[in-house]
């Protein structure tokens, strides 16, 4: 039973470092505000869903999906408010 949660620990965990990996491959272009909220977003809300749910699979990706539309919504208004200044 132990043996089962490290491998899903692990699996989760190597999740959330392939995604981050794959979202810092847009770092070489101008990305705006609203596309760094909903990547950091994601990676933030993958660690901690997995963290809250022992390294579940389901944990880390629904975690990261909350992040994502979170950070998402969080960076739409910095961009909206840089507008209106």
């Amino acid at each position: 039973m132990r043996a089962a949660k490290s491998a899903a620990a692990i699996r989760a965990k190597a999740m959330v470092i392939l995604i981050a990996a794959a979202l810092l491959q847009g770092c070489a272009s101008n990305l705006t505000k609203q596309q760094i909220g909903t990547a950091s977003g994601a990676v933030i809300g993958g660690v901690l869903g997995s963290a809250l749910t022992g390294g579940s699979t389901f944990g880390t990706v629904g975690g990261a999906a909350v992040g994502g539309v979170i950070g998402n919504d969080i960076g739409r208004e910095q961009e909206r408010q840089r507008r209106h200044r």
